[in-house]
């Protein structure tokens, strides 16, 4: 287990316990790793650059 899961592994610990959602020990292995996927996608949209001359639409048209 790599730095990254061990802190994931704790954050997800104590949110468990925060939002008092038990997880049980043999699912925590699945839920680091999918935890882990997830913000690795996640980090391609945090991490692109926006201009910052953009604006929201307020109105979506195809």
């Amino acid at each position: 287990m790599n730095n990254n899961q061990t802190n994931l592994r704790q954050y997800i610990e104590q949110t468990s316990i925060i939002i008092d959602l038990p997880i049980a020990p043999e699912f925590m292995p699945g839920v680091v790793d999918n935890l882990s996927m997830i913000s690795e996608i996640a980090s391609f949209f945090t991490e692109f650059e926006l201009p910052d001359n953009l604006e929201a639409a307020p109105i979506f048209e195809p």
